[in-house]
């Protein structure tokens, strides 16, 4: 690979000094070009832009994952990437994650930037030793002396009809081990800024897409267009402001969340909806510092309610802020089950709008009473 490019920066009269330069004229080159399009963009095409540009800007990152090339990639995130960096950078594998995840960890181990592209992060679990054991601790055990620009991306949690295993959320799984960074963009911005975020890091990155997002559109300014942009890790977005209650969410549920926010300011309830963004790590000040204006926390999530994202959020807020509260916090998140496949069992298995809310009313002790059973006969 750094043979073809040495051979193509000698043809372009491109030394070595003068390399970054080149680079970092592309990158503005291309963020004036993209900056004149259209500023409504779908999560699919962010991604998918935040790939080129980052592949465009530094030679040492590829991609390889089951369809990424030849097929554009299994949710089109690829597309074009073949044609335009070719084989030695966009690689198409067997189904065979433990091999192209170890693969990916031992081009990181040697300086290259491998984004590796699971179809589904539920077939992650095959590749578990390298993410964990490999990628996530190769730096602590070594004194820093390994470091391991790897990201891992794909779909996340429920997508919609296709049962246990290839529904299950990770969120919790992978933010519990230390090495690891682990983000969850919801907007076209999230998408963009993280997953250039993540590239540029020098450690491993877990990025946990939502399937039934990509087609999603959302507003972008031109400072996202631009080929420099990117979020910080670890930082949350308040997406809403409030001040009688603070709902933390990340991934599609950030949307279900903003749209129980509007249904309970109808009713007098002022919403604050924070978009967590990076699971690993928490920003625990915002989050904090939100309960501590609004005195009430509801967490949402799709995981399972045990151990899961919610539950550190809650016992955050418990130990910083405690003095704070004027309720007992709130936890909405899947259910305690394998996803069921039928459509009318799934939908009760993932938090539906109606919940958010339900929960934000007994929070702000709001909640309907209930009706005497002698009146229902």
């Amino acid at each position: 690979m750094s043979g073809l490019i040495n051979r193509k920066m000698a043809t372009r009269g491109i030394s070595a000094l003068n390399m970054n330069q080149f680079l970092l004229g592309s990158r503005v080159f291309a963020s004036r070009n993209f900056s004149s399009a259209t500023k409504e963009m779908t999560v699919r095409d962010a991604l998918n832009s935040a790939l080129d540009e980052e592949m465009s800007a530094d030679p040492k990152v590829f991609v390889m994952g089951e369809e990424v090339g030849e097929y554009q990639g299994a949710y089109k995130i690829t597309k074009g990437l073949l044609n335009k960096y070719g084989p030695q950078r966009v690689l198409d594998t067997p189904i065979t994650e433990a091999g192209f995840a170890g693969m990916g960890v031992g081009a990181a181990y040697h300086g290259l930037k491998p984004v590796i592209e699971f179809m589904t992060f539920n077939f992650s679990m095959q590749a578990i030793d390298h993410i964990i054991n490999s990628a996530a601790k190769s730096n602590y055990m070594s004194a820093g002396q390994i470091s391991v620009p790897i990201v891992f991306r794909g779909p996340n949690g429920a997508a919609a009809g296709v049962g246990a295993q290839h529904s299950q959320c990770y969120a919790a799984w992978f933010g519990a081990c230390p090495g690891l960074k682990v983000l969850a963009p919801y907007s076209s911005e999230d998408a963009r800024g993280l997953l250039k975020a993540a590239i540029r890091d020098p450690d491993p990155v877990v990025f946990l897409e939502n399937e039934l997002l990509y087609g999603e559109s959302f507003p972008v300014s031109a400072e996202v267009l631009d080929s420099s942009f990117s979020l910080p890790i670890g930082k949350a977005k308040i997406e809403r402001e409030g001040k009688d209650i603070t709902i933390t969410a990340f991934s599609k549920m950030v949307g279900s969340a903003l749209k129980a926010a509007e249904i309970l300011a109808k009713e007098g309830i002022s919403a604050e909806v924070i978009n967590l963004r990076s699971i690993r790590p928490l920003d625990r000040s915002t989050i904090n510092a939100s309960v501590r204006k609004t005195n009430r926390l509801l967490t949402v999530e799709e995981g399972f309610p045990q151990h899961g994202v919610g539950a550190e959020i809650c016992a955050s807020v418990v130990e910083e802020s405690f003095e704070y509260l004027d309720a007992p916090v709130e936890r909405i998140s899947g259910a305690d089950v394998p996803m069921p496949y039928a459509a009318n069992l799934e939908r009760m298995a993932v938090p539906q709008i109606e919940d958010i809310v339900r929960g934000a009313k007994r929070a702000c002790y709001r909640a309907a009473k209930s009706v005497p059973m002698a009146a229902t006969a």
